[in-house]
């Protein structure tokens, strides 16, 4: 009798054992990331564009730390996503542009086997590297894919819960089930919550829905909003679309209020890249996307964490999406990793992480490099740059491949950079260059 008591407490303590979280692990930081995709940096309300109405942004802008002088490396969507994950730039990381380039009689054929294999050479690229959703996933964290995703399937690296399927045979390019989040409502975001409380366990969302993104095809309630607020069709539906990206981002924030989840959660917000909307048709304005100037590459970045990070704007320090891998590892109890360029900018921000000798305070300069959408060679970070690129203060420096000329832009006499002052600069130029080959001078460029 005794021993079957024993064997009964036993099977008792193995059962606990196997469903009940870590100690602790229901209370550690949720991390929710919201990417909008093909988004200028001005185009919100609080960022005071004069038309686009973003109320429910605005309303987490309040609650947040808001940096308007946040950037990505590279201003296309697979690279500079990728650049959330890995914390790397992409010399750094592989996953240059957005596809390989055309095979000869082949084109980009994804069913073709050998387009397809230089398409999963990229993949492989990036899986080589450590990734936030494995480490994560590994610490605990269900890990949830939802909207725009380059890499395959996103099982494979450190989720376990996607809408993507990722296979390139079926359509799986970037990111396929996965584009319907937002567009057709948050349900599997809502089930992924239920899960994630049924299990006790800690999340992490990767939310990039396709929005503002082409088709830019709003509601019409929406886009009647803005038709008389400009002779362009096509201004008023990409105004619209902004406008609708902001309401399911209302919607998503709700959800965290409603289930009791906003307290514990480190919301990250950034854009993919820029978009300049061209008036005379659907395509996007030169020095936007692809591009290395301020309409591609510019972005607001705010990090909501309601009790640790004192909300507030700033409109001068520089910040980029690389840093975002290195703020959430910190936010999560993870150690720093030292070979990520990034810096935790909770030390900025939040009283409980600030360290007056780290490396948050200290930076004075960003960088970047900017690859074209189709890459000669996957494998070479030599091949397909288009630009590389250094801000300082107000000075920003931009070096093309051996066939272009430096542009140099002041952000005071020259915000927009319409103006290359490079020959009345050339002091400036001279030491921004030197600090731009130290970063990263690849083995082509010309000295």
């Amino acid at each position: 009798m005794h021993g079957m008591r024993m064997l009964a407490l036993l099977t008792v303590s193995l059962f606990a054992s196997l469903t009940t979280p870590a100690p602790g692990a229901q209370d550690a930081t949720n991390v929710l990331y919201i990417i909008s995709d093909d988004h200028h940096w001005a185009d919100y309300s609080f960022m005071k564009h004069p038309h686009i109405q973003t109320p429910h942004l605005d309303k987490f802008a309040s609650q947040s730390a808001v940096f308007t002088r946040g950037y990505v490396p590279n201003s296309l969507c697979r690279p500079s996503l990728a650049t959330r994950i890995t914390g790397k730039y992409p010399h750094q990381r592989g996953g240059l542009g957005n596809d390989p380039a055309p095979v000869p009689g082949v084109g980009k054929n994804m069913r073709n086997p050998q387009y397809a294999a230089l398409r999963n050479g990229i993949i492989k690229n990036f899986a080589s590297n450590t990734l936030l959703s494995n480490v994560l996933k590994d610490k605990g964290y269900l890990t949830l894919q939802t909207g725009k995703w380059w890499e395959g399937d996103p099982k494979d690296h450190g989720f376990t819960d996607a809408m993507t399927h990722g296979d390139i045979t079926r359509g799986g390019r970037h990111g396929d089930e996965g584009l319907k989040i937002s567009r057709q409502g948050i349900d599997p975001i809502k089930e992924f919550l239920d899960k994630s409380a049924k299990e006790k366990k800690p999340f992490f969302i990767w939310h990039a829905p396709f929005l503002p993104h082409t088709p830019h095809n709003p509601p019409d309630r929406l886009l009647n909003k803005y038709k008389d607020k400009t002779d362009s069709i096509h201004v008023a539906k990409y105004w619209a679309m902004v406008d609708w990206f902001d309401e399911t981002c209302g919607e998503l924030l709700a959800e965290l209020d409603k289930r009791g989840l906003s307290e514990n959660t480190l919301v990250i917000y950034v854009t993919d890249n820029g978009w300049i909307q061209q008036e005379n048709s659907g395509a996007y304005a030169p020095r936007s996307k692809r591009s290395p100037y301020d309409g591609g590459l510019r972005t607001p970045i705010m990090i909501r964490w309601p009790g640790k990070v004192t909300p507030g704007r700033d409109d001068k320090t520089l910040v980029s999406s690389i840093d975002m891998v290195p703020t959430v590892r910190a936010a999560c109890g993870l150690a720093p990793d030292d070979k990520l360029p990034g810096v935790n900018l909770l030390e900025l921000v939040a009283p409980d992480f600030k360290k007056p000798d780290g490396r948050a305070a200290k930076r004075t300069t960003l960088y970047g490099d900017v690859y074209e959408h189709d890459i000669p060679d996957v494998n070479d970070v030599n091949q397909g740059l288009a630009y590389r690129w250094i801000i300082e203060g107000k000075h920003k420096l931009i070096v093309p491949d051996d066939t272009g000329e430096e542009e140099h832009s002041d952000g005071n006499t020259n915000p927009h950079g319409l103006t290359n002052l490079a020959a009345s600069k050339a002091d400036i130029v001279s030491d921004l260059r030197k600090k731009l080959d130290a970063w990263w001078k690849p083995v082509a460029q010309k000295p």
